[in-house]
């Protein structure tokens, strides 16, 4: 299939080791990917460009929802542009799971469809480690609005969308709340949600950035907080 009017949104900060694989390996698939370097102090910024991605460069660090704010402005100006899709720089996201999100996004009546991790019962070769399974339950049990949305795993960064939730989108949270307020736009824009199973890759670097508990409250926190804002 001709991917060209799709483009893959990467937030990317201290990635240089594993960024140009990550690049490499979309681009086999899809062509048009813009990497967001968020004032990374390693490398990333020449791996971003070696491995063939637009490269859109932060001078200070911003946080990944600024990122992919900035991301997504910037894939939306470009000519043909008419899906989305957020995907991480560590490695945990499969380009898979992205094609199979494009091809119900193509076909049903839906505006953005949401990764998940928890949509049946848990597999034997289940790759979520139980601290970051409580976090992330945890999140959907205290979230009103991800329960009305049908939401079970919203902090999952795997998104793919149209052309109207990239014109509408307006992330203002600039650290790892963006995907609170994210669901929170869904609700009030009424952008048509929908969820795809997806099987995240649990690498020893991925794991060692990983999110713990405290990080889990953090985003909590932030989101009650981005209900405050006007």
């Amino acid at each position: 299939m001709d991917n060209s009017d799709t483009w893959l949104i990467i937030p990317c900060y201290n990635e240089g080791s594993v960024i140009k694989d990550v690049i490499e390996g979309a681009r086999e698939t899809f062509p048009n990917i813009v990497a967001v370097n968020d004032g990374s102090a390693d490398n990333s910024a020449e791996q971003i460009h070696a491995a063939g991605a637009h490269l859109v460069n932060h001078p200070v660090n911003l946080g990944q929802g600024a990122s992919l704010q900035t991301g997504v402005e910037y894939a939306r100006a470009q000519a043909g542009a008419r899906y989305f899709v957020t995907f991480d720089a560590d490695g945990q996201h499969q380009v898979k799971d992205v094609v199979a999100m494009l091809e119900r996004l193509r076909s049903e009546d839906v505006d953005i469809i949401v990764g998940t991790r928890f949509a049946g019962p848990k597999k034997d070769d289940d790759q979520v480690p139980l601290i970051k399974r409580i976090v992330l339950k945890t999140v959907v049990l205290l979230s009103p609005r991800t329960r009305r949305l049908g939401l079970t795993d919203a902090h999952n960064g795997l998104r793919a969308f149209n052309k109207k939730v990239a014109d509408e989108l307006n992330i203002r949270m600039n650290g790892m709340s963006h995907a609170s307020e994210f669901v929170a736009q869904m609700d009030e824009k009424g952008w048509k949600v929908s969820e795809q199973p997806v099987d995240i890759l649990y690498t020893e670097y991925s794991m060692s950035k990983g999110q713990s508990l405290i990080n889990g409250v953090n985003i909590l926190s932030d989101g009650l907080l981005a209900r405050k804002l006007p």
